[in-house]
Formats: C-alpha cells, structure tokens, sequence
C-alpha cells in the first residue's frame, strides 16, 4: 500500500535526501516497507489512545484559560502575570514540535509516543503541585517541551492504522480531538474552578494518560521500527530556541512594556528577526536540518501551511477572548463562560465523519472554502454583540461555529500532506504542527492586546460624551441617586457602565476584523492545487 505514496509525483529520490537524516541508503527500503492495516477491537482500541492522548495534549492548551484569575488570585500575581501559564506552555510546544522528525529515528515513533504522554502525566503531576507562579511556569514550560511529539506522531500512527481508502475517516477521528478540545478546555477548567480547585485542571491528566499510554503500547509496539543513529543538528535547535522564545516573550510582554517605546521589546525583536534569518540559513544549506524547511518548497505544503496557521491564530485568539469577555465584562462565572462555549461540539462531531468520508470524492479546497466562509459568518455575527446580550443569543454562533470547525483541519491536512512520501509524514507533521502552534500563542497575545487598546480608545470617547453633560449622563446620575447611591458611588457605577460598553464595542471590533480576515485566507487555498485522490494524498502515510 505503500507504493503509491512512493511512486507519486517527484519520485523517491528527490523526496528521499532530506527526510532521512543520518540514514544509510540502504535503509531506504526498510523506512517505506508497509504496514498492515488494524482491524477489529485494534483498530477501535488504537483509535481511542491516540485520540485520548490528543485530546489531553490539547485540551491543555486551553483548559487554563478561565481559571488564570483563580491561578493568579492563589499565587499573589496579576492576571497579566498570570496568562504566562498559557503562553509558556504554547511556547515550549512550539519549540518541541519541529523537533518531530529527529525524535522519531531516534527512539522510534511507538517508543517517543508513549514517553511523550508518561513525560506529560509526570508534568503535569508537577503542575497541580506547584507552590508559586515562578514553579508553575516552569513545570508547565516542561510539559510543552514533552508534549511536542504527541500530536504529530498521533497522526502518522492514526494514518498507518487505516487502509488508504478510509484516510479521510482516521484524520475526522483525529480532527474531532484536535478542534472539540480547545473549546472543552473553558468549560471543564470552569466548573473545576469552580468546584473544586485549579490543581485539578492538570490532576485530570493523570488517569487519562496513564490509559492512553498502556493502550497504544499493548498495541503499537510490535508495528514500531526501532530505533535509528541519527546526528542531531546543535546549531538549528540552539537557533529555534532563541527565536521562537524571543517571540513570543515579545508578544506578550508588548502590552505590559508598550512596545516599541521599551528597550527590553526592542532588543526582543532585534533577537527574533536576527535569529530566524540565520535560523532560514543554516536550515536551508545544512545535511541533516534539525527543521526540514524544503517541505516549504511544495506549493500545497507552503499554502496549506499558511491557511491552517494564519486562521488557527484567529480561532484560538477568539477562543481566548470570548470567555474572557464573559468572566470579566458580562457577569458570567467560569462555568457559564465553558457553557456559553461548548456547544460548539454538536456540529463538528455530527459532521466531522462525513466531511472525512467525502474528502477523497470532493475537492478539499472546496471543504476547506466551507469552513472559513463559516467562521467568516459567525464571526460577523459575534460582532453584532452588545451588553444586553443574552445567553441564547450569545450561544447560537457558538453553534453554528461547530460545522465550520468540521470542515477545517480535515480538508486543510489532506493540502498539507498531499503527495508526501511516507517517510517525509513525521517531519511534515511537526513542522506544519509547529507553525499552527506557534501562530495559536501569537494570536492569544495579540488578541488580549489589542482588545484592551481598543477598549482603552472606546472608553475614551465614552467617558468624553458622559463628561459633556449629557442627558443619558443626567439621567443615570438621577436613577442611581434616587436608589441611595452617593456622588463617588454613581460615578464609580457608570465608569463601571463604561468599562464593560469600551470592553464590549472593542470585542466587536476585533470579532469583525476576524471574520474579513478568514474570508481573504480563502486566497491561499487556492493557491494549491488541486489534490489529486483527496485524502489519499494524506493517505500516502502508509
């Protein structure tokens, strides 16, 4: 089954060279030797490991998102301090994703699977025991950089489960995990929270791993290769470090510090923009690159990459900002913010197994249009919000988003992966993983940032009309005066009016410039080209 993925266009000896690091040429062979297929209670019990391991990696991704005022409130810190739970977490991921493809020959993809998920349970252990801010952001930056591999190799593993033909369905099984958890995550971190305590948020990791890990071992093992000598590239991996984290510390201490009028933003940028130039270099002429940056020179690969990436940081900044919005400017708990989000489920997981079935049969770029044509529309819903919203109202493009959400990851991986080799699929996978993860933290730091500037620029033009004298000014002054409230007391409740009018009006905005922005990503789709046999091109895994 292997063959067509091998014989497809371009051919094994142009695919070959740099996929295969430090392997002799006779491992050629060995590297695109078929698997078979699992059947029966394998195929189901291996489906549900590698889903559940996914499930839990991300699920961490955004499970902190509404108990970062909890977090902060226990550990003595702001809650701008507080959201480097989330980002350094997204951060050492980012790093350690990329690093796929050499992880794998090294240990074998079964082995450095099942160690990524007992590594993670250990952190995460860590992470619930964690007596300040300082530790926890340490233990959660371990568990990004152990969790890189997970959702890469749960791919190619899924992939080499299945026979060709149902590729499609094993990347809708995969796609469910990956879309349904950063939206599960507010919802079970909020009643947690709530209920119980924060620890619990990676308590809850344990079991679950410890399942995943002793179900895809009894399993997988016998179908791993082994590992393989390879020479690990010091200078690209010392490089990505240092371009990635300055980044990223960039982004998110861009508010805090006001940007470029900082020092300390300025030299962050300097370090990022020198180190990915020579980072670009050195990748691109070393033997045995730590990043497989050629894969850039595949048209699908490139646009593919670009459209999951650019409107993965635009899902996730949202689905930062709409709890938050929630929590802080619309009375909700932490549970009531989940709720208002986890519907979204119902349609993804209703639709998901069809858009698998058909993505072999319709073009993918046409699936892939549906989905951000969605996003586009709910998007521009949301940005029709205003104070007196209510909870249905609120939840119904919460709704719709979930057929969008269907559409997206499946159609978009069938681009990326079309026409790859198989022994090219890990480092594929780490490497569009890598962008998408990367742009997911960017967006959340970007997102949180220029929602409280546009929210500090409403404010002002706000509190402008109120000072003028107005006769709603006036007239709220009056009601509240005549309900017992004092001078200071009435002007402390309007500025409260105010704040939460600013917050609201600059959650449109952002919410608006969202849904153009997933319209114009439609130019990179088809920008591909077509993919030829739909998810087979994906399917060239096994």
């Amino acid at each position: 089954m292997s063959s067509p993925a091998a014989t497809a266009p371009g051919g094994p000896a142009r695919l070959a060279s740099p996929s295969s690091s430090a392997a002799p040429a006779p491992a050629a062979p060995a590297a695109a030797a078929p698997l078979e297929p699992l059947k029966g209670g394998a195929l189901v019990l291996g489906t549900i490991a590698l889903s559940l391991a996914t499930f839990m990696n991300v699920l961490d991704t955004s499970i902190a998102n509404v108990s970062i005022p909890a977090i902060s409130g226990d550990m003595g810190v702001s809650p701008s301090q507080g959201t480097w739970v989330i980002t350094s977490f997204a951060v050492a991921n980012a790093i350690s994703v990329p690093l796929t493809g050499w992880l794998t020959q090294r240990f074998g993809p079964v082995r450095l699977f099942v160690l990524s998920i007992l590594l993670f349970v250990i952190a995460s252990w860590l992470c619930g025991l964690a007596p300040n801010i300082g530790m926890l952001i340490a233990f959660r930056v371990l568990q990004g950089l152990v969790a890189g591999p997970m959702i890469p190799l749960s791919q190619t593993l899924l992939l080499s489960s299945y026979p060709r033909a149902k590729a499609g369905t094993a990347m809708a099984m995969w796609a469910m995990t990956v879309l349904v958890a950063p939206v599960a995550g507010p919802l079970l971190g909020g009643w947690i929270t709530d209920n119980i305590s924060w620890p619990w948020i990676f308590y809850i990791n344990i079991p679950v791993g410890l399942i995943a890990a002793a179900i895809t071992w009894s399993i997988y093992r016998s179908r791993d290769p082994g590992p393989r000598k390879t020479r690990l590239d010091y200078v690209g991996l010392g490089l990505l470090v240092v371009w990635v984290g300055a980044l990223q510390i960039m982004v998110d201490k861009g508010k805090e510090l006001d940007w470029f009028n900082s020092p300390q933003i300025v030299a962050l940028a300097a370090t990022a923009a020198i180190g990915f130039a020579f980072f670009l270099a050195w990748e691109l002429t070393e033997e045995h690159p730590v990043v497989d940056l050629r894969l850039f020179g595949r048209r699908n690969f490139l646009m593919g990459t670009l459209a999951l990436s650019v409107s993965y940081g635009l899902f996730f900044g949202n689905v930062v900002l709409l709890p938050l919005w929630l929590q802080q400017y619309m009375g909700y708990t932490a549970t009531w913010a989940g709720l208002a989000t986890a519907p979204v489920g119902i349609l993804a997981i209703i639709l998901s197994p069809w858009v698998g079935k058909n993505v072999s049969k319709i073009d993918p770029r046409k699936l892939a249009s549906v989905s951000f044509i969605g996003f586009g529309f709910v998007l521009w819903m949301r940005s029709h919000f205003n104070t007196q919203a209510d909870f249905a109202t609120i939840l119904l493009p919460t709704v719709l988003q979930g057929a969008a959400m269907a559409f997206f990851f499946i159609p978009l991986q069938a681009v990326i992966f079309s026409g790859l080799a198989p022994e090219r699929l890990p480092a594929a996978a780490g490497l569009s993983n890598f962008a998408r993860i990367t742009a997911g933290a960017i967006g959340t730091s970007i997102f949180t940032t220029v929602w409280e500037n546009r929210a500090i620029l409403h404010h002002a033009e706000l509190a402008e009309s109120v000072g003028q004298g107005s006769t709603a000014a006036a007239l709220a002054l009056g009601q509240l005066g005549a309900g017992g409230y004092d001078a200071a007391q009435s002007l402390a409740t309007i500025n409260r009016m105010v704040d939460q009018q600013a917050y609201t009006m600059a959650a449109n905005d952002l919410f608006f410039v969202s849904s153009a922005l997933f319209v114009l990503l439609l130019v990179f789709i088809w920008a591909s080209k077509r993919v030829q046999g739909g998810a087979g091109g994906a399917g060239g895994a096994h």
